[in-house]
Order: C-alpha cells, then sequence, then structure tokens
C-alpha cells in the first residue's frame, strides 16, 4: 500500500480493493470504523472520513444502528424529485459527459399530441441526448418541449447545459408524473447504450408542470444492470 497516501485514502484504496476484486459483494457489511481504526493505527475521525468519502461516490451506504454495507454501485436517480443528470453524476465523484444527437423542431405526432396536451401537428421542439457516466451510456434521453414555455430551448449548448438546467431556468418545475417500465429496447437504441438488445432496459417517462402548464415530456431509456430509480416515503 502506497506510503505516500493520506491515511484516509490508504483505507479507501484496501475497502476499493475488496469491493472491485469481487471479495466484497453488494450487501456486504464492511468491518465498523472502531475495526479499520486500529487494523490502520489511525483515530476514528480518519476511518470516519474514509467510509463517508465511499458513501457519497455510491461504493457503500450506511444503515442507521446497523451498520455500513457495499452497495450495488448502479447509477442512481429519485422517483420523486427532478435531478439533472449531471449533478447526479458528479456527486458521486465521477465524470459526466453527454452526446447531443438530435436538436430539431418538428409537428407533433399522436404520441407527442397526447403526453405534451398540445394540437397534433403543433410545432414542438426535440432534443435526443446521450448520457454518460464515467465514459459508459447510462441514459438516453429523448425530450419533448412546448416552445410556447421554453422558446429559447433549441439555442442551447446541451454540452455545456443539460435539458434539466435549461428547463427549470425558463419555467420551475411544481409539478412532476412518473411512469416506470421494464423493457426490451429496438437495436438502434441498444447500439447507443452499448448492451445486448435482450438486455433488459428501465425507462422512465417524465412529464413536467411550471404552475398549470405543461412543459415537457421525455422518455429516459437506462440499462438496468447500470441505474436504478428510488422512492423514499416519510411519514410523521
Amino acid at each position: 500500500m502506497g506510503k505516500t497516501l493520506p491515511l484516509y485514502l490508504q483505507i479507501q484504496q484496501h475497502l476499493l480493493e475488496k469491493i472491485q476484486s469481487g471479495n466484497w459483494a453488494a450487501e456486504h457489511q464492511i468491518p465498523p470504523e472502531e475495526q479499520l481504526a486500529r487494523d490502520f493505527g489511525v483515530s476514528r475521525m480518519t476511518a470516519n472520513k474514509a467510509i463517508h468519502d465511499l458513501v457519497q461516490q455510491g461504493y457503500l451506504v450506511r444503515q442507521a444502528g446497523v451498520g455500513t454495507f457495499v452497495t450495488d454501485h448502479k447509477a442512481e436517480s429519485s422517483l420523486v424529485e427532478v435531478h439533472n443528470i449531471a449533478d447526479e453524476v458528479r456527486n458521486r465523484g465521477h465524470e459526466y459527459s453527454c452526446d447531443v444527437l438530435i436538436v430539431e423542431a418538428k409537428s407533433a405526432d399522436d404520441e407527442v399530441s397526447l403526453r405534451l396536451g398540445v394540437r397534433l401537428s403543433t410545432r414542438v421542439f426535440h432534443t435526443l441526448i446521450l448520457h454518460y457516466e464515467n465514459g459508459i451510456p447510462i441514459q438516453l434521453e429523448d425530450r419533448y418541449v412546448n416552445p410556447r414555455h421554453a422558446p429559447r430551448y433549441l439555442e442551447t449548448d446541451f454540452h455545456q447545459q443539460t435539458p434539466n438546467e435549461v428547463l427549470v431556468e425558463a419555467c420551475p418545475i411544481t409539478d412532476v408524473e412518473h411512469v416506470v417500465e421494464a423493457m426490451l429496447v429496438d437495436p438502434e437504441t441498444a447500439a447507443l447504450l452499448d448492451i445486448d438488445a435482450q438486455q433488459p432496459c428501465l425507462q422512465l417517462i417524465r412529464r413536467t408542470w411550471s404552475g398549470e402548464q405543461l412543459i415537457s415530456y421525455a422518455r429516459l431509456t437506462h440499462p438496468g444492470d447500470r441505474y436504478k430509480l428510488r422512492s423514499s416515503l416519510h411519514t410523521s
């Protein structure tokens, strides 16, 4: 183990080796802070920092009163809130990037007119963007926007701003509708996501409102083995 590394990074390296080698599978309980502190001859605060950073990066999860466990380390989004995918990736300590595949204005077909609440053949904005985490595709975002509420949407450099960022600036989200289903995708989508066409995906259909105005409709497709969706409910 490299002696030039700070002590907390030495502990992190040890834990990551166990996780990435497969010796510690998902849901494995790691040694408690006290044991790590003794094993590495450091303070409990140093051991705590090492664990805290790996929790922030998504490798570990704490369960109050129980312990700390290895996660399946899939990319994760909330089903309750709408977050910027670039922020989600960076908050896990990873590199975000994207491919902008389509930026266009087009006439709404039957599905889009129904989902977006506009008349058939209404001019709408359309973007197709592939999002990456550490160079691996994690989401294909196929989005339609009502131009009345975000008239400058297509002027955006989507390598610098995500659609979410643009729409939140133009018209803050007040309501959201999510529908999730498991599905197989067509060969073209599978190729973009770099998966086998027989590999199950998660598709999230999202509609967002600002006040009474329906702003956006999006189909967000994720490889099932790289992504998970989370929902939390707190009751008093």
